[in-house]
């Protein structure tokens, strides 16, 4: 038995080391063909600082009320092609790539942003709290007031996110397939590990697992995917041609964490419109239709035969949803 005993130690300690040392010795191959993210700049694209950071900027429209369109999880100003112009014909429309996203910066260990390397001064940039900051920093740069905050996915998240932290700022939420109820990224129980030298290092290669799968995941969002065009798929992937987007993506993840915001939505008192389509496969409509109910002052529109992004889907009907709630604001 003892011997036994020996045999097994000795295997444990051979496998404990495999996962110690094994993931800091994996190779992991560079990324081939990415570019600085301003070399896939668009003609109206502006990159302003936010955050310490370099942040990719559209702007259409002028006048009150200002809105921000906020994009969701691995998506980019892109998703709100179809909308912004027409959403410019009301006032000042600002889109903007969130951190890990489209051609805003991805900051990383040893970036200005970092203590010593050893941490980030202060919050993560990629957290959900330090982006609902940068939401009101850009407004302070771009002289916005008060805005009317656009939020698809988890864009909706840091929007309600923003409104319970800076009410001041913000004059209205419209909450489109809202990740409120679920999403926050990765299980709780390995969020201790993420951070680890091990995971830090082959983290890239699980980002790089995830979005091989990235063209399946867009035609599940939508209700009818023979719509997803090959210039859809296009625009969604030109992000993946910037530098270390894969690292970026890595660190959100290791941002990520349980808001718990159902159990605040009772301090979200401003006017908000909740737009969900009919067949959202992603953040199931039945989680806005509840959204709609536990916020204070909330209005819903499920638009039919939509799903998880209708301003891409179904614009027409989404655009006179949110035409009215604007103009009734007024």
């Amino acid at each position: 038995m003892a011997k036994v005993l020996r045999v097994f130690a000795i295997i444990l300690g051979v496998l404990a080391l495999l996962i110690v040392v094994g993931p800091l010795v994996v190779p992991i191959p560079p990324l081939e063909g990415v570019v600085p993210p301003q070399q896939l700049a668009g003609a109206d694209s502006q990159f302003i600082e936010v955050d310490g950071l370099q942040f990719h900027v559209r702007q259409a429209g002028e006048g009150k009320p200002a809105m921000i369109l906020l994009h969701g999880f691995a998506a980019s100003t892109f998703s709100w092609r179809e909308v912004m112009q027409p959403l410019a014909e009301l006032s000042t429309v600002v889109a903007y790539d969130r951190p890990s996203s489209g051609l805003t910066e991805r900051p990383l260990p040893g970036h200005p942003r970092m203590a010593g390397g050893a941490g980030w001064t202060g919050l993560s940039p990629y957290s959900p709290q330090a982006q609902a900051g940068q939401v009101v920093e850009l407004m302070d740069v771009l002289g916005i007031d008060k805005a009317i905050l656009v939020g698809n996915s988890a864009g909706g998240t840091i929007a309600t996110v923003a409104a319970l932290e800076y009410p001041e700022r913000v004059q209205a939420l419209v909450l489109v397939d809202a990740a409120i109820y679920t999403g926050g990224g990765a299980p709780s129980w390995i969020r201790p590990l993420l951070g680890t030298p091990q995971l830090q290092r082959i983290g890239p290669l699980v980002s790089r697992s995830l979005m091989s799968s990235g063209d399946r995941l867009i035609r599940l969002a939508w209700h009818d995917p023979s719509k997803v065009t090959p210039e859809v798929l296009a625009g969604y992937r030109l992000p993946l041609q910037a530098e270390d987007w894969d690292r970026g993506l890595w660190q959100l993840t290791v941002a990520s964490q349980d808001l718990n915001l159902e159990a605040r939505l009772a301090e979200v008192t401003q006017p908000a419109l909740v737009i969900t389509g009919d067949d959202d496969r992603i953040v199931p409509t039945a989680e806005s239709i509840r959204l709609a109910g536990e916020l204070p002052n909330a209005s819903l529109v499920v638009l039919p035969q939509c799903g998880h992004t209708p301003q891409e889907e179904c614009p027409a009907p989404w655009l006179d949803a949110v035409t009215a709630f604007v103009q009734g604001l007024e």
